[in-house]
């Protein structure tokens, strides 16, 4: 997402660890009720648990290199998450770590999260169109792919998550009410917008600070 950022620090992570905690702290009662409209409604909660997990042991996750610290975050996801979001937001940071070098530029990254986008279609066994998390993350990889500015991204995924609402589930919990999921923004997809919007403004202030 970022032209000149090709090394993350390690107070770079804990930053960047901090502010998604914060972010799905603040909005996880909205994601909850986005849930109890379409699936089980816990998955607010069963999101700040993870990030949570993750702040918990940010000092240890962070002392690593940025692949593998993006994998021992993708662990802890699958680890404390519940039901199928662990899962798939744990096979989407831990592929992605696997998936960059040490150093990365920006088409490194393009890349990489290409290639954990389609782990999380193979995990859940979904593509796009289907009113999931992957609505917003192959927008996201598409916007990443032609080098889009970190606010062009952002964009996109916020874009990509409201075009979930008139769509029918065909995927997942939701799937199971038919026409009666139309109306209702898939809370894996608003996640997904809520995670890449903050990744989006920290690197924004980094670089304006720099």
């Amino acid at each position: 997402m970022s032209k000149t950022m090709t090394r993350l620090t390690s107070e770079d992570m804990k930053a960047l660890i901090g502010a998604m905690q914060a972010a799905i702290a603040e909005n996880a009662e909205r994601l909850t009720a986005l849930d109890q409209a379409i699936g089980d409604g816990d998955h607010g909660i069963n999101m700040k648990r993870g990030f949570d997990a993750i702040a918990a042991d940010a000092d240890a996750i962070c002392d690593k290199p940025t692949p593998q610290a993006l994998s021992a975050a993708g662990m802890k996801l699958v680890m404390s998450v519940g039901g199928a979001s662990g899962p798939l937001f744990g096979t989407l940071f831990m592929t992605l770590g696997k998936s960059l070098p040490e150093d990365f530029e920006c088409g490194a990254f393009a890349d990489a999260f290409a290639k954990a986008v389609d782990a999380v279609a193979a995990r859940g066994k979904s593509s796009a169109g289907q009113k999931t998390m992957l609505d917003v993350l192959y927008p996201v990889s598409d916007a990443l792919a032609a080098g889009k500015s970190v606010g062009e991204v952002a964009a996109v995924a916020a874009e990509a998550a409201e075009a979930t609402v008139p769509m029918e589930a065909k995927r997942g919990r939701a799937s199971f009410l038919g026409e009666r999921s139309i109306g209702h923004m898939d809370p894996g997809s608003c996640s997904c917008s809520l995670l890449v919007n903050t990744i989006a403004a920290w690197i924004s202030a980094k670089e304006h600070a720099a």
